[in-house]
């Protein structure tokens, strides 16, 4: 089956609002943070780990599980699920932001995009065609359209082409997409530019796709400028359809996703800082490498139900990191990824009882005191 979204409460106060997204394996509620499995694998974490969190939809990357081990021993497998043994939800991303990063601006063609494998410098292509029968093969329960990712700032007209050839895109993927099991997302474009998000959003929302995500965001534009973009786009989207901003995982930008009507969020953010020492709690981010958490024998966050945080100290996790010991990573993935999956879970209830303002004035008030 298709994933199906209902919208069940909208937030009084604000654009936020709580819903269910229906899938293959469940039916999970929204507002959601999803961890990436780049490889078919979270880092560091087992599926059984991730259950215990609380997860839910998870993220793969189709440009790295094309080069290995190929979309074909995955389809032999049984699919992204059975391959990797996860008994829930997995989207796939195009492959375009990666491609992107390894491609020169003249390798960008209508056909699609030339660059070289980061793996072994072969010469490849990849089109919108290709990258739709590659998910296709993953068969995970949602895929993502072939789009262009342009760098931040470009010009006007470098982006208006590129929002064009992104819908052109679009409509060649859609069309070779077959996996019935499988639902397929558009991907809203359009850069800083307010002309051109609304353009691309309605222009992509006319393809009818099962969701839609707002991309071009977390590309090393300012905080205010990305939330512009959020605006600009998410005012043309169906309700009654999924919202997905892709690539965002700071916890207070997750706030303020939501308050403009964001469903899913997904990041590389938690685990990629847990493998370097560092933390989320309530009070702010924590870098357990410094010297003052050596005899710090409280646990991270005393109000996170992590199995971290239930039987680990600051102070042996410090030991862990120091030491370079796996274990320290793998027990901070699990802490930074509960504590944003958390977030979503008490986000989803100040919705449902419209304090969804109060909530998130109350969390960052206090998240950036220590950081400030």
């Amino acid at each position: 089956m298709k994933i199906k979204y209902t919208l069940l409460h909208k937030d009084k106060n604000s654009n936020a609002r709580y819903g269910t997204l229906q899938t293959n394996y469940g039916t999970f509620e929204t507002p959601m943070f999803m961890p990436v499995g780049t490889q078919a694998t979270v880092k560091t974490l087992d599926t059984r780990e991730l259950k215990e969190i609380n997860s839910a939809v998870i993220l793969s990357n189709t440009y790295h599980l094309w080069l290995r081990p190929g979309e074909d021993i995955v389809d032999k497998a049984g699919g992204l699920h059975k391959f990797m043994n996860y008994n829930g939800p997995i989207l796939t991303d195009s492959g375009g932001f990666q491609v992107f990063s390894l491609a020169k601006s003249k390798d960008i063609t209508e056909e699609g995009v030339k660059f070289k494998s980061h793996l072994n410098g072969e010469n490849l292509l990849l089109t919108p065609e290709k990258s739709i029968q590659i998910q296709n093969k993953l068969d995970s329960d949602i895929a993502m359209s072939f789009d262009e990712c342009p760098p931040y700032p470009v010009t006007y007209e470098y982006m208006k082409k590129s929002v064009e050839r992104t819908l052109r895109w679009a409509k060649r993927g859609k069309a070779v997409h077959n996996n019935e099991r499988q639902s397929l997302f558009g991907i809203v474009q359009g850069g800083e530019f307010q002309d051109l998000r609304e353009y691309s959003a309605k222009e992509t929302v006319k393809l009818d796709f099962d969701g839609y995500s707002i991309g071009g965001t977390s590309v090393g534009e300012d905080k205010e400028t990305m939330m512009k973009m959020i605006d600009y786009g998410i005012k043309y989207l169906p309700t009654d359809k999924p919202r997905y901003l892709m690539g965002v995982g700071e916890p207070t930008d997750i706030f303020e996703g939501v308050l403009r009507g964001i469903d899913m969020f997904d990041c590389v953010l938690p685990t990629r800082l847990a493998r370097h020492g560092h933390a989320f709690t309530l009070d702010g981010k924590i870098n357990l490498k410094n010297a003052k958490y050596k005899e710090d024998f409280t646990p991270i966050d005393n109000e996170c139900d992590c199995e971290c945080c239930k039987h680990y100290t600051k102070a042996y996790v410090r030991h862990l990191i120091i030491a370079n010991e796996t274990l320290g990573q793998r027990l901070l993935s699990i802490h930074n990824l509960r504590f944003l999956i958390k977030i979503t879970e008490n986000i989803r209830e100040s919705i449902k009882n419209d304090t969804f303002l109060e909530y998130k004035k109350e969390f960052i008030d206090r998240y950036r005191k220590l950081n400030n």
